[in-house]
């Protein structure tokens, strides 16, 4: 996975029910754009994160 400063990451529910959550990336810390990144959520709380399998980057425009 490969990802830039402002992109977004769309995470897919994984239970039935649980809804689908978007965060904006504002930190890479890996090489050329690799995991981990700092993550800043809807509700503005920050964490760093190595997203999964069930994760999509969506380009800042």
């Amino acid at each position: 996975m490969h990802a830039s400063l402002g992109d977004r990451l769309l995470m897919h529910g994984r239970v039935v029910g649980q809804q689908d959550r978007t965060v904006e990336i504002i930190e890479v810390l890996g090489g050329d754009g690799t995991p981990p990144y700092r993550v800043r959520f809807e509700d503005g709380h920050e964490a760093l994160m190595s997203p999964g399998p069930d994760t999509i980057v969506q380009p800042s425009r």
